[in-house]
Order: structure tokens, then C-alpha cells, then sequence
């Protein structure tokens, strides 16, 4: 989502007066001969074999913007030995999982599975990056977008993290079916989101008509239990209320998990008062609704994920 807000901490970033200290560089691939490019955080030498972080922004931003919007948050994940792929969808957005997206990558078929596959490609030549350590982050557009890249990219990620966005009904829904890999999926979303609504169902027409999209989606619940019953988890969840670290903030933290020997898991944070938003160190403005500082995302990532 474009945002001035972002915009500000990305000038911010590229003047020099937010704090970094992470190395952050432009790459490119070639995808059906058209360039496709991202924001790298981090570095990494031949052999090395690192873990690979592919993050995909909201609607209307680029992967800087979406940097900037969480405040870097996601950049902690280099410190901790990963690279961090910031990508950069198609005149802002990507071709997601919903049938009833309009962005322009689905008008013009962009393939942003094989973008994904591009960019891990490029760094895999080298053992720059661990190919069976990839690691896919999205958020609104960018998490319908990890959710199609989980369903046709087989074999290809490691865990999946969809933040404030929730899978499509069947009706709705455009990914190409392959073979089902078992796959951790750690899901974190707001229950006073504005515009991806925590309990489903579709977009009022503003939403529907300013975002390019429509179609029905399921809960966040709905969803969470969606990729458990993939991964053939058969008990019940668990849930737990985190305490509260910050007594100031308007937000609530509740964790449920599905879990199952020897099979992957599936985690959803439920943010009790939370917005469209990434939980972490930056807020976003009041028009996406609340942010939590309760969690911090690539803390939870690194959790999760056991990186």
C-alpha cells in the first residue's frame, strides 16, 4: 500500500538519518527477458551457504518501500546470518493467488513464481545461499503472493510467513495445484485490520475498487487450519495468551499453534486491536490502524523458523 509514512523513512534511509547497519545493495535477474530487481540486505561469499529471506511488499509499494514501512524490522534477520531479498513486484504489485485480482502483474501475466525462482537461482550458483533454506516473507499483496509461491513452487521454500492477508476460497483461488511439499507456515495478523478483515469474506467496494482486487477469502483462523490439514496435522491447536511487554500498547498478542511429530507446523499471532500493519519498531500511520510492539517480527521469524 503506497503510504507517505514510508515514504518518509525511505527518505530517511537514503539520506543517511535512519539508523543502519546493515549493507544493503540493487540486484537484477532476467525473468521471460524482462529485468526484475531487489534490494539485498547483507553479504555473503561463495561457499558460504547462507539462509535466504525473499521478502514481497504490499500493494502499491516497491522492496524499499516496504523496508522503510516496517522500519527495517526484517533487516535483523541479516545480523543473524541470513540474506535478505527485498523484491520488487511489477509496477508495485504482484500476481497473486486471488482469481479475482487486477493488478497490472495479472493483466500483463507477470511470472513472479519464477521471479522468486530467479533470484534463489543467482545465489545458489555460488553456494552463496543454501537452496533448501529459503524462506519466503509477504504482507497483504506480497503474502497472497507467498501463498501462491507455497501451492506452485514444490520443494522450493523452507517456511512461508503470510502476514495480513488470508487464503482465497477455492472459488477465489488461481494457484495451479502441483504436489503438496509439507511446509512450517507462520501467519500473523490483526483482528481491527481496515483491509484485509481478519474474519474474511470480501472487501467492501471502495476497497475492492481502490486495491484493484475482489473475490472472498477465508479467516485467519480458517486459514492457519487450512495449512495444518495440508501438512496432515491432525490434533487440536493449542493457544496461548503472550504477556504483555509493553503496557502502553493498545495491542494483544495471542499465539496458536499446530503442531504434530516429525510433521511441519503452523503458527498464527493474533493481534488483539492490530491493523494492517508489521509488527515491530515502527509504526505505521492511523489509516492502516494499530501497530504492535508487543512481538517483533524477524524475532518471531527467527523463532519459527529456527534460524
Amino acid at each position: 500500500m503506497d503510504d507517505p509514512h514510508a515514504d518518509r523513512l525511505l527518505r530517511m534511509n537514503r539520506e543517511g538519518t535512519m539508523p543502519s547497519t546493515f549493507t544493503a545493495t540493487r540486484g537484477s535477474v532476467t525473468v521471460a527477458g524482462a529485468t526484475r530487481t531487489f534490494t539485498l540486505v547483507g553479504t555473503a561469499s561463495p561457499g558460504e551457504a547462507k539462509p535466504l529471506i525473499l521478502v514481497f511488499h504490499g500493494s502499491g509499494q516497491t522492496g524499499d518501500k516496504h523496508r522503510a514501512f516496517t522500519g527495517g524490522v526484517l533487516d535483523a534477520l541479516a545480523a543473524r546470518g541470513a540474506l535478505v531479498a527485498y523484491l520488487d513486484g511489477y509496477r508495485g504489485n504482484w500476481n497473486d493467488a486471488r482469481r479475482e485480482s487486477r493488478f497490472p502483474a495479472r493483466r500483463a501475466g507477470i511470472d513472479d513464481v519464477g521471479f522468486a525462482r530467479a533470484v534463489i537461482t543467482t545465489f545458489a550458483s555460488d553456494q552463496r545461499i543454501d537452496p533448501s533454506r529459503v524462506y519466503a516473507v509477504g504482507y497483504s499483496n506480497g503474502g497472497q503472493m507467498v501463498i501462491r509461491l507455497a501451492h506452485e513452487g514444490a520443494g522450493l521454500l523452507a517456511g512461508a510467513t503470510v502476514i495480513a492477508a488470508t487464503m482465497p476460497t477455492p472459488e477465489n483461488f488461481v494457484a495451479a495445484e502441483t504436489p503438496w511439499t509439507p511446509l512450517p507456515v507462520l501467519m500473523i495478523h490483526g483482528t481491527k485490520d481496515p483491509i484485509v478483515s481478519f474474519e474474511g469474506g470480501t472487501m467492501n467496494w471502495a476497497l475492492r475498487t481502490l486495491f484493484q482486487v475482489g473475490g472472498e477469502t477465508w479467516s485467519a483462523t480458517r486459514t492457519a487450519r487450512y495449512f495444518a490439514e495440508r501438512n496432515a496435522i491432525t490434533t487440536e491447536p493449542t493457544t496461548t495468551r503472550l504477556p504483555k511487554t509493553t503496557a502502553a500498547d493498545p495491542t494483544d498478542v495471542e499465539r496458536t499453534t499446530y503442531e504434530a511429530e516429525g510433521i511441519p507446523g503452523v503458527a498464527l499471532y493474533t493481534i488483539h486491536g492490530g491493523g494492517h500493519t508489521v509488527p515491530g519498531p515502527s509504526s505505521a500511520t492511523a489509516l492502516m490502524g494499530k501497530t504492535s510492539h508487543q512481538i517483533d517480527t524477524a524475532d518471531v521469524i527467527t523463532r519459527f523458523f529456527a534460524l
